[in-house]
């Protein structure tokens, strides 16, 4: 366990790439939004923003990185490949709970000042992350590392195989999502599938995203034990 604190410890000499920057841009879209809701004439009541998506996006570069960049001098200080991959695991739970947390908090902060006073809902997303407070931890959390993990699986791609095997790889997952639509068309089950996203809540959509982030983990740890260096 040392070991994998260790190595979290060792992605967090680069604050500026996994603390400073998803932070200080997410921040910075906020008050943008908040400068231009301050100077319009008249805003909507329930206006959704959807910069809060910035952090996500910067996760998912985050777990990139943490496979490319920092892989090779990792490695280079005697961490076998299973470490390396472990802790860097708990350097994004560790950080997803944390921005969980603060999203969650200033959401809170968000209703209570009816959108900063200005009906902004910045960290307030429709449906997804507009109910309950735990839910929005919950649901964030997973969004959250499912976008990290996603982000260090294609690293360990480009890793591995280069331009080649990331544009492969994303190739084969457009393979994937053309035979279910295929497979829905022959079987005749649009209908079913519209039944089920009709019918799904963000808790359920919160346990496909967890099904998901296992599939990430598995994914990449296992082209892990593979990756050159």
């Amino acid at each position: 366990m040392n070991t994998l604190v260790n190595i979290a410890r060792y992605h967090l000499v680069d604050r500026l790439q996994y603390l400073v920057l998803p932070v200080g841009v997410t921040l910075f879209a906020f008050g943008v939004n908040v400068v231009i809701f301050s100077v319009i004439p008249e805003t909507p009541e329930q206006n959704y923003s959807g910069g809060l998506f910035t952090l996500f996006v910067f996760m998912l570069v985050c777990g990139a990185l943490s496979m490319t960049k920092s892989l090779p001098f990792g490695l280079a200080l005697g961490v076998s490949r299973r470490s390396y991959y472990l802790g860097t695991v708990l350097l994004v739970t560790g950080l997803s709970a944390l921005y969980a947390v603060g999203i969650t908090v200033l959401q809170a902060i968000e209703k209570g000042t009816g959108g900063w006073g200005l009906g902004l809902n910045y960290f307030r997303v429709p449906w997804l992350l507009d109910g309950p407070w735990y839910l929005t931890l919950l649901t964030s959390f997973v969004f959250l590392v499912l976008m990290f993990l996603y982000g260090m699986w294609y690293g360990l791609i480009y890793r591995r195989a280069s331009v080649v095997g990331v544009v492969a790889f994303g190739a084969a997952q457009v393979l994937v999502l053309l035979g279910v639509v295929l497979v829905l068309s022959w079987t005749d089950s649009w209908s079913k599938l519209g039944t089920f996203f009709s019918t799904l809540t963000v808790g359920g959509l919160t346990g496909v995203l967890a099904l998901l982030v296992c599939v990430a983990g598995a994914g990449g740890f296992a082209t892990m034990r593979r990756v050159r260096v």
